[in-house]
């Protein structure tokens, strides 16, 4: 009988390793997402600063 139940389909202990695969693969993307969004503000956060100093030397010409 145990033998049985255990073969019939997903038992706890499968699910709950998809479970984790699952959780892995989320915290990737999120990962890879963040990555992408830090690296895209910090490009802006430097034109802005490259901006202000190019405005800056001029002025003192």
């Amino acid at each position: 009988m145990v033998l049985l139940t255990a073969s019939s389909g997903l038992n706890i202990g499968d699910m709950i390793v998809q479970l984790f695969f699952f959780v892995i693969l989320l915290l990737v993307i999120t990962g890879i997402t963040s990555f992408v969004v830090l690296f895209n503000k910090r490009g802006k956060q430097l034109d802005r600063i490259e901006e202000k100093l190019n405005q800056m030397s001029d002025r003192g010409q």
